[in-house]
């Protein structure tokens, strides 16, 4: 803000003056990245429980642990962003319940706490039983714990950009990638080619979906509101972030789709493990010109 005064009236003038940086920067973009794969990890394990729980042996814990160092890596982010970190105990002592901040630390920690019981069932006990049926509610909680970054980047209403059914639709859909992906990384040799299939169909919808989603926007956004326009602006023509927003529209999705396709052809698992991998590099790239882009235009 500044402030002037005038001399004659003495009357103080106040006026607002942009942000001198982005504001929500790359702490925020692992914040999103990190948490996809780790509610993404889950949404598949639970699915490869329907679909075939036979393969799941040898998966259970490998697949919760990087769930678990992934959810912790958000929450990491999601710290280190704060502009108070070692006040973030007043969200658990004293919350909000109107705030999306405070709403999702709760379920994310209540997240990773049943994640860490999964991960002690089957090291101290073996109790596959135990998991799989605590692995049913954890699916149900990691669906908002997903969703919930859609809520904060809607709540900045002055960001035309970022609306509540887009980014939600958005950011289930980036669970999906990235967790078929990591999925097929992890299984590896230990999932047949049926399952493989599976998980790269689910790979190769959800970049579909996403990049269907993002071209809308970047075609029909300008529709909507100037500043949309102006926003597009950005990854459009030589916008400071085109070549950015590019990259990250091919690696994550349209050569994941090209390579999934390929693998269905060819049953060439270089061919599935490298969607696989150019999908979670991507996402990350997709997520960061998505959220930087529209800090840049001045609000005032």
């Amino acid at each position: 803000m500044v402030h002037e005064s005038i001399a004659a009236t003495h009357a103080v003038v106040t006026l607002d003056v942009a942000l001198p940086e982005i504001f929500w920067g790359w702490y925020v973009t692992m914040n999103m990245w990190a948490k996809s794969i780790g509610t993404g990890l889950v949404f598949m394990l639970f699915l490869l429980l329907r679909k075939n729980s036979s393969e799941m042996d040898g998966l259970r814990t490998k697949t919760m642990i990087v769930s678990f160092v992934m959810m912790n890596v958000f929450l990491l982010f999601t710290l280190a962003d704060l502009h108070q970190p070692f006040r973030m105990w007043h969200i658990f002592f004293y919350p909000h319940w109107t705030s999306a901040i405070t709403v999702g630390a709760w379920m994310a920690t209540l997240f990773v706490g049943l994640e860490s019981l999964m991960i002690a069932v089957m090291i101290l006990k073996k109790d596959t039983a135990k998991f799989d049926k605590i692995l049913f509610w954890v699916t149900l909680l990691a669906i908002p714990v997903t969703l919930y970054t859609a809520g904060i980047m809607a709540e900045a209403t002055a960001r035309e950009l970022w609306q509540m059914p887009t980014e939600a639709v958005q950011m289930i859909l980036a669970a999906t990638l990235s967790g078929s992906a990591a999925i097929i990384l992890l299984g590896g040799s230990k999932l047949s080619d049926e399952t493989k299939q599976f998980f790269g169909s689910i790979l190769g919808l959800s970049a579909l979906m996403a990049f269907i989603i993002y071209m809308s926007e970047y075609i029909f956004g300008s529709m909507k509101a100037e500043e949309v326009t102006a926003i597009l602006a950005y990854v459009k023509g030589d916008g400071e972030y085109s070549t950015m927003f590019w990259i990250g529209q091919w690696v994550a999705y349209l050569l994941p789709m090209l390579l999934v396709a390929l693998y269905r052809v060819s049953k060439s698992s270089a061919a599935l493990n490298l969607a696989a991998i150019l999908a979670i590099v991507g996402l990350w790239v997709v997520k960061h010109v998505w959220l930087v882009i529209p800090q840049l235009l001045p609000l005032s």
